[in-house]
């Protein structure tokens, strides 16, 4: 068996294989794909480091650019290359279910999900031509992911012809990989990435009896959908607004260049207290210089309020372990990865956390990739949902919607609910009732103004609960249809809604007028 990992990430993607004699994992380094990192192990040993820019470009004819050879080539960057045709932080509008408009160019439309499919699809092409046959894939997906998501993975693999398809955490991945070395230990993992920030409590358990097996249980998890993008964009528009300019003055190509300087300035801020680059304004022909010190972003992390939002989520997952018997001081190592991990503030922050010697910076652009290779060693992981799943009901006397909560969020499975759920018809003579099942997640914002001394301001955290519709495949058995028709204000229909073993949601529907079971234990969706 060859199995293959991808980590799909925002800005950097990684694709690493367990080599077969000797079943450690190893990062794949394409020609004009790849650009490698240099860094320097804890040992002293120097270390190369392929990952692929998230990036991908559309030439005319439709010919497709992507990775490195986008960034070195500087692809919609410069004159001559419309921006328009650059294609950047595509996994994050996918991952995060949002529809922005589809572009159309030499007379195709390319929305994310097409982009995310060509840009995957383009990278495994050049997997077979390495002569590497894979029969299974692993994908990494960030901790908050939502069905649709994860959907989305499960057809491409489908699509890519690999027997077997798997799906784990980011955050989970890296600490499994950490974890198969370390059996019983208690690992944290701050996944600090390009498009979000995750967090995992693993521990595995050494299962002597079934040849040295391990079995992993994921203790707690938090999310925030917040990355290193976003603070590339928040140096920016502080920088423009400290010189009277808005990104329209500046025009799409210079705001794009001054977004890769803000990159290259807070990765060099990791060793240097301040730091500058130049630029030029193609529009004016007039050269600037950006300019930030650690201090400075700092502040912007501050009033962005993204340090919060990194002590919340630390709060979230203490909170959970504590509902196990599990403090603080009981976590053995905190990993960081995620290359905005590199950030000063960040580390500072979790070493004031959780102590110095607890805290370790490992493999930050490798750990998830490597890691999502250790399920091959894990016999069972115990998880639990992420988030909670309701039905949505229509109110007719309120004309609004209500949410009849199935499973709440840190539910272990299998799991079964206790009581039936009643429901009526919305009208008379309906002769069926469909049920729309969904996630129930929390959206995090906070909205940043500047007083007329140029001095940034911000509002608390505000958190609003939503709701996202499954996209079910199962539908039509989940619909009950009624013979006799339905009466409004009369019970009709009795559903008993359980998870199973393999993390399917199932339902039992019962007709109350005719005692009949319409619907016993069928799946209505693949739960992640």
């Amino acid at each position: 068996m060859t199995t293959i990992a991808i980590d799909f990430g925002t800005s950097n993607t990684v694709i690493s294989i367990l080599e077969a004699d000797t079943q450690l994992p190893k990062s794949l380094r394409f020609s004009n794909l790849s650009r490698v990192f240099i860094d320097v192990s804890a040992e002293g040993e120097r270390l190369e480091i392929p990952v692929i820019p998230s990036l991908l470009f559309i030439k005319s004819g439709n010919n497709i650019i992507l990775g490195e050879d986008v960034r070195s080539q500087r692809l919609g960057l410069s004159q001559g290359y419309p921006p328009e045709r650059l294609f950047k932080k595509f996994k994050r509008d996918l991952a995060g279910d949002y529809q922005p408009p589809a572009i159309q160019i030499d007379g195709i439309n390319y929305n994310h999900i097409s982009i995310s499919e060509l840009f995957i699809q383009t990278i495994w092409t050049e997997i077979k031509t390495q002569n590497i046959q894979p029969t299974h894939l692993i994908f990494t997906v960030p901790v908050g992911a939502f069905e649709r998501y994860l959907d989305w993975f499960r057809d491409l693999g489908t699509k890519l012809n690999v027997s077997q398809v798997s799906i784990i955490d980011e955050s989970t991945a890296a600490a499994l990989g950490y974890a198969v070395k370390s059996p019983g230990k208690l690992i944290l993992v701050v996944d600090f990435g390009g498009g979000t920030l995750d967090l995992s409590l693993v521990r595995t358990v050494s299962q002597s009896h079934q040849n040295d097996n391990l079995r992993a249980e994921v203790l707690a998890k938090s999310e925030a959908y917040v990355g290193g993008e976003d603070i590339d964009i928040w140096i920016v528009d502080d920088y423009l607004h400290s010189q009277n300019l808005t990104p329209e003055q500046v025009g799409k190509i210079s705001y794009q260049n001054l977004l890769e300087i803000a990159e290259r300035l807070k990765i060099q801020l990791s060793k240097n207290q301040s730091v500058s680059e130049s630029w030029f304004d193609d529009e004016s022909f007039m050269s600037y210089e950006l300019k930030i010190t650690r201090e400075k972003l700092e502040e912007i992390l501050e009033y962005r309020q993204f340090l919060q939002q990194l002590r919340d989520s630390l709060d979230e997952v203490i909170a959970f372990g504590l509902r196990k018997g599990i403090t603080k001081n009981d976590i053995e190592q905190v990993l960081l990865v995620g290359g905005s991990c590199l950030i000063p503030a960040v580390k500072q922050l979790m070493i004031s956390y959780f102590g110095k010697n607890k805290v370790k910076l490992d493999k930050p652009f490798e750990a998830v990739c490597h890691g999502a290779l250790a399920i091959t060693q894990i016999t069972e992981i115990d998880d639990f949902l992420r988030h909670s799943y309701a039905i949505r009901l229509w109110e007719i006397y309120s004309k609004s919607y209500s949410y009849y909560r199935l499973f709440e969020q840190g539910t272990k499975y299998p799991c079964k609910r206790s009581e039936w759920l009643n429901l009526q018809v919305a009208n008379n003579g309906q002769s069926e009732i469909r049920l729309d099942i969904g996630e129930l997640g929390d959206m995090t914002q906070t909205e940043i103004a500047f007083d007329a001394s140029g001095r940034m301001t911000c509002s608390t955290l505000q958190h609003q609960e939503f709701f996202r519709s499954l996209d079910n495949q199962y539908q039509q058995v989940c619909v009950a249809r009624l013979n006799p028709p339905g009466e409004v204000g009369v019970d009709r229909i009795s559903v008993l809604f359980e998870v199973d073993s393999r993390r399917t949601l199932l339902a039992t529907v019962k007709d109350l007028l005719t005692g009949e079971v319409l619907v016993n234990r069928v799946a209505i969706y693949k739960l992640n």
